[in-house]
């Protein structure tokens, strides 16, 4: 796919849109459900969850071994991209579906609908693992203001749950090979290593 780029005016004007799930479908095991806060602008243009050009989600994926192709986050995925994820159980959502161009722009309220309606679709979909990207939003969403990073006391029905780091720009203090160690760990849970 070829490298897009968009103007700051472009971006806007995907402000508010969302980004569907992306899941495997009926019959194929979720076996890793990764969780973002809500789409980033560029994500919503690409429609393709952790696009940016700086976001370091799918490199690190690579590096881990979880993913056996390379993905672009700036050119957003082919279909045979997102074949290749649904085909090994992984999928993808957000706490909340709105797109924003920072993610301190949705209120406590958001967070915490957003992790309801979650908490509906891993009942719905029964992945081994939860892994949510972002220890902050986590614990605003689900009330956890102890929360730490790593593999939560308490999962969710059967679903192993864990909070990783997030893998934007933002986050200045992770590399890709510190993002690549934790999201080894939640692929190795899930059985993909």
């Amino acid at each position: 796919m070829t490298r897009r780029s968009f103007s700051r005016a472009e971006l806007e004007t995907f402000r508010d849109t969302s980004v569907p799930d992306l899941l495997p479908g009926p019959g194929q095991p979720l076996r890793l459900l990764f969780v973002g806060i809500n789409p980033g602008l560029w994500t919503a243009a690409t429609q393709t969850h952790f696009a940016h050009p700086g976001n370091r989600f799918y490199p690190a994926l690579l590096r881990a071994g979880v993913l056996e192709h390379a993905i672009d986050p700036a050119a957003g995925m082919t279909p045979e991209d997102r074949e290749r994820l649904r085909a090994r159980g992984i999928g993808i959502s957000n706490l909340a579906h709105r797109a924003t161009a920072k993610a301190s722009e949705l209120g406590d309220d958001e967070l915490r609908e957003g992790g309801a309606a979650l908490r509906a679709l891993v009942e719905r979909e029964r992945p081994a693992v939860v892994a949510v990207a972002g220890i902050t939003a986590y614990r605003t969403a689900f009330g956890e203001r102890k929360a730490v990073p790593g593999r939560q006391p308490e999962g969710w029905g059967e679903s192993e749950l864990w909070v990783v780091p997030n893998p934007s720009g933002l986050n200045a203090h992770e590399t890709v090979d510190s993002l690549a160690a934790a999201y080894a760990e939640v692929g190795r849970a899930a059985g993909l290593l």
